[in-house]
């Protein structure tokens, strides 16, 4: 390899470390939702920052704990929602194909998603 090849590698590495810095200290996400919508139909809305479980049309069940949402129960047949990773302020979405239920993580201003920190 040549010495430009190593500082063009360094360079990219930093840069990839700064990106993943940025990314998990952005401030400005303490005010998300949780939005569940089911069927397409929103279902509700609820702060990250209170803690509580919510029975979502008798089909699942999702907590919200310490700002991070999972899905914990569900009557699918498969359960990939149930063991799909749980999502925080930072961003994400779990959704339940056979119940068509979605859980995702929205600007509490604009009601919109965040972007997702992979994806953008």
């Amino acid at each position: 390899m040549k010495k430009k090849d190593i500082v063009l590698i360094l360079a990219v590495l930093i840069l990839a470390g700064v990106v993943w810095i940025i990314l998990q200290f952005v401030p400005g996400r303490g005010g998300s939702l949780l939005k569940i919508t089911v069927d397409g139909r929103v279902y509700g809305t609820y702060p990250l920052d209170e803690d509580r479980t919510i029975e979502i049309g008798g089909t699942n069940t999702c907590v919200i704990e310490g700002g991070v949402v999972s899905m914990t129960e569900a009557n699918c047949p498969d359960l990939i929602c149930v063991h799909t990773k749980s999502v925080d302020a930072k961003g994400g979405t779990i959704v339940c194909m056979p119940n068509r239920v979605v859980l995702e993580i929205v600007n509490r201003e604009t009601n919109e998603d965040i972007p997702d920190a992979v994806a953008g």
